[in-house]
Protein backbone atom coordinates (compact mmCIF):
# COMPACT_ATOMS: atom_id res chain seq x y z
CA UNK A 1 0.00 0.00 0.00
CA UNK A 2 2.80 2.57 0.83
CA UNK A 3 4.61 2.20 -2.05
CA UNK A 4 0.99 1.96 -4.48
CA UNK A 5 0.75 5.80 -2.72
CA UNK A 6 4.49 6.67 -3.09
CA UNK A 7 4.00 5.52 -6.72
CA UNK A 8 1.03 7.39 -7.53
CA UNK A 9 2.13 10.87 -6.09
CA UNK A 10 5.15 10.11 -8.30
CA UNK A 11 3.09 9.79 -11.26
CA UNK A 12 1.05 13.07 -10.18
CA UNK A 13 3.98 15.37 -10.34
CA UNK A 14 5.74 14.14 -13.23
CA UNK A 15 2.42 14.90 -14.56
CA UNK A 16 2.56 18.18 -13.54
CA UNK A 17 5.85 18.55 -15.00
CA UNK A 18 4.94 17.37 -17.96
CA UNK A 19 1.78 19.71 -18.41
CA UNK A 20 3.27 23.09 -17.75
CA UNK A 21 6.20 22.83 -19.40
CA UNK A 22 3.58 21.61 -22.68
CA UNK A 23 4.74 21.96 -25.66
CA UNK A 24 5.44 21.34 -29.40
CA UNK A 25 9.05 21.82 -30.08
CA UNK A 26 11.94 22.09 -27.97
CA UNK A 27 12.30 25.83 -28.35
CA UNK A 28 8.83 26.11 -27.39
CA UNK A 29 9.69 23.50 -24.19
CA UNK A 30 12.67 25.96 -22.73
CA UNK A 31 10.42 29.34 -24.15
CA UNK A 32 8.19 27.96 -21.62
CA UNK A 33 11.00 27.03 -18.45
CA UNK A 34 12.29 30.52 -19.77
CA UNK A 35 8.82 32.66 -18.78
CA UNK A 36 9.05 30.64 -15.52
CA UNK A 37 12.98 31.42 -15.09
CA UNK A 38 12.37 34.90 -15.69
CA UNK A 39 9.92 35.26 -12.91
CA UNK A 40 11.56 34.27 -10.10
CA UNK A 41 14.04 31.56 -9.58
CA UNK A 42 12.47 29.82 -6.93
CA UNK A 43 9.81 29.66 -8.47
CA UNK A 44 11.38 27.78 -10.85
CA UNK A 45 12.67 25.26 -8.46
CA UNK A 46 9.47 24.60 -6.89
CA UNK A 47 8.17 23.62 -10.74
CA UNK A 48 10.05 20.81 -10.41
CA UNK A 49 8.65 18.76 -7.22
CA UNK A 50 9.75 15.03 -8.91
CA UNK A 51 13.26 16.57 -7.74
CA UNK A 52 13.15 17.46 -4.20
CA UNK A 53 10.57 14.09 -4.37
CA UNK A 54 13.00 11.76 -5.83
CA UNK A 55 15.66 13.28 -2.84
CA UNK A 56 12.84 12.52 -0.23
CA UNK A 57 12.32 9.02 -1.14
CA UNK A 58 16.24 8.54 -1.45
CA UNK A 59 16.56 9.39 1.95
CA UNK A 60 12.48 8.03 3.31
CA UNK A 61 13.98 4.18 1.56
CA UNK A 62 17.50 4.66 2.33
CA UNK A 63 18.34 3.64 -1.51
CA UNK A 64 20.86 5.28 -3.31
CA UNK A 65 21.22 2.25 -5.16
CA UNK A 66 21.64 2.49 -8.60
CA UNK A 67 18.27 2.92 -9.83
CA UNK A 68 17.65 5.58 -7.50
CA UNK A 69 20.45 7.32 -8.03
CA UNK A 70 20.26 7.44 -11.52
CA UNK A 71 16.74 9.03 -11.20
CA UNK A 72 18.35 11.81 -9.27
CA UNK A 73 21.35 11.98 -11.13
CA UNK A 74 18.80 12.64 -14.54
CA UNK A 75 16.70 15.18 -13.21
CA UNK A 76 19.68 16.81 -11.78
CA UNK A 77 21.03 16.94 -15.42
CA UNK A 78 17.97 17.95 -16.59
CA UNK A 79 17.52 21.01 -14.36
CA UNK A 80 21.47 22.11 -14.34
CA UNK A 81 21.10 21.71 -18.27
CA UNK A 82 17.68 24.03 -18.93
CA UNK A 83 19.40 26.81 -16.25
CA UNK A 84 22.89 27.55 -18.52
CA UNK A 85 20.38 27.58 -21.68
CA UNK A 86 18.26 30.20 -19.75
CA UNK A 87 21.41 31.62 -18.26
CA UNK A 88 22.55 32.51 -21.91
CA UNK A 89 19.00 33.33 -23.28
CA UNK A 90 19.30 36.13 -20.16
CA UNK A 91 22.67 37.42 -21.42
CA UNK A 92 21.04 37.88 -24.99
CA UNK A 93 21.98 34.61 -26.52
CA UNK A 94 18.96 33.88 -29.48
CA UNK A 95 17.78 30.45 -29.02
CA UNK A 96 18.22 29.52 -32.37
CA UNK A 97 22.15 30.10 -31.44
CA UNK A 98 21.95 27.33 -28.65
CA UNK A 99 19.61 25.10 -29.61
CA UNK A 100 20.23 24.64 -33.47
CA UNK A 101 18.02 22.11 -34.33
CA UNK A 102 14.30 22.35 -33.21
CA UNK A 103 13.04 18.91 -32.70
CA UNK A 104 9.36 18.30 -32.60
CA UNK A 105 7.79 16.74 -29.11
CA UNK A 106 5.37 13.96 -29.92
CA UNK A 107 2.58 12.97 -27.64
CA UNK A 108 4.14 10.04 -26.52
CA UNK A 109 8.14 11.70 -26.17
CA UNK A 110 6.04 14.27 -23.67
CA UNK A 111 4.96 11.63 -21.39
CA UNK A 112 7.99 9.45 -21.63
CA UNK A 113 9.04 10.97 -18.31
CA UNK A 114 5.49 10.03 -16.48
CA UNK A 115 6.15 6.30 -17.72
CA UNK A 116 9.93 5.94 -17.26
CA UNK A 117 11.16 7.63 -13.62
CA UNK A 118 8.11 6.01 -11.62
CA UNK A 119 8.79 2.56 -13.18
CA UNK A 120 12.42 3.56 -12.16
CA UNK A 121 11.39 3.96 -8.76
CA UNK A 122 9.20 1.35 -8.75
CA UNK A 123 12.12 -1.03 -9.94
CA UNK A 124 14.41 0.65 -7.67
CA UNK A 125 11.83 -0.30 -4.37
CA UNK A 126 11.07 -3.41 -5.01
CA UNK A 127 14.16 -5.43 -6.04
Amino acid sequence: MEITLLLFIFVLLELFETTWQKSNTLHELLQNNFFIFKKNIFLYFIFHPSFFYTIFLSFYFNNFGFLMSSILILKFFDISFKLTLMKNLLNGKDINELLQINVTITPFFRYLNVIIYPLTFLFATTL
